[in-house]
């Protein structure tokens, strides 16, 4: 039980390119999206990947993460997160597809938990609260930015 995959679907109803844009503005993510981004910067840049240094949120918590990013030209995202505060790494998809109401975010989330104390809480913590904020969090940020 090292690995938890989250995974969830949600529809927002917005062109594709639009919430394309907004999920993949990483620098504008403390500003769409303040509850899960407190920093975001680009060190690297070469087409369309992209090595990042981000104060995340979560829990209560601010902790640094390193992310190597791959973005899918209107398709959404890819990305491998460290983050040696908690002792995890995470492989993230963020796959988008049109749909006659919008556009569906399919979202995949594999978190490797190294800790081995945090693996005994981790699994319901992640796997319940993880999603619902990452939904109230993002998911609803976005409706309320996009949605008609």
């Amino acid at each position: 039980m090292k690995d938890i995959t989250l995974r969830a679907k949600w529809l927002v109803k917005a062109p594709l390119a639009e919430v394309f844009n907004i999920m993949t503005d990483f620098e504008k993510f403390p500003e769409y999206f303040p509850k899960v981004a407190e920093f975001i910067q680009i060190t690297k840049r070469e087409g369309n990947y992209l090595e990042m240094d981000a104060t995340a949120k979560s829990f209560g918590q601010k902790f640094p993460v390193k992310m190597k990013t791959e973005i899918l030209p209107d398709k959404g995202y890819l990305s491998d997160n460290e983050s040696s505060k908690f002792g995890t790494s995470g492989h993230e998809e963020l796959l988008l597809s049109e749909s006659p109401e919008g556009t569906v975010i399919d979202y995949t989330y594999q978190v490797a938990i190294h800790k081995r104390w945090l693996r005994i809480i981790a699994k319901p913590l992640i796997g319940w609260f993880s999603l619902k904020y990452w939904q109230k969090a993002v998911i609803d940020e976005l409706r309320k930015r996009l949605e008609r």
